[in-house]
């Protein structure tokens, strides 16, 4: 038997545009497709069933929830980035942080020369990283 691990994010609307987004932001990333609802679905036309991608070479699930949750992303499972430069670590930053929130700021917290902690525009957690 061979098994496979992707990371899955629901969304409740936002699937494609956080993909687009990730892919527009982070190296080494692209969608590889894309499956939506048609009329008469259970999910409302034009939405995500599933989309797969991979985000800098990580495979990575997507999907729109037409089911309203009491739940969304928490930073406890979060994305982490390790950044080969300064201006790399930055500019993701400034992408990632916009319209997101920071839960620790690009500092040196002695573990790492850079780090920080973010969560995006769509709440999904970030964390960037300068060895």
């Amino acid at each position: 038997m061979t098994i496979s691990a992707a990371t899955f994010l629901m969304f409740e609307g936002r699937a494609e545009e956080a993909l687009a987004f990730y892919v527009s932001v982070v190296p080494g990333s692209e969608i590889l497709s894309i499956n939506r609802y048609g009329a008469g679905g259970p999910g409302p036309e034009g939405s995500v069933i599933l989309a797969t991608a991979t985000i800098a070479g990580m495979p990575v699930m997507a999907s729109d929830s037409f089911v309203k949750h009491d739940f969304s992303f928490t930073p406890s499972v979060s994305f982490f980035l390790t950044c080969s430069d300064e201006a790399e670590i930055e500019e993701l930053a400034t992408a990632l942080g916009d319209g997101g929130q920071f839960l620790m700021p690009l500092s040196n917290y002695g573990f790492s020369r850079r780090f920080g902690w973010l969560n995006d525009r769509f709440g999904v957690s970030w964390q960037l990283n300068l060895p």
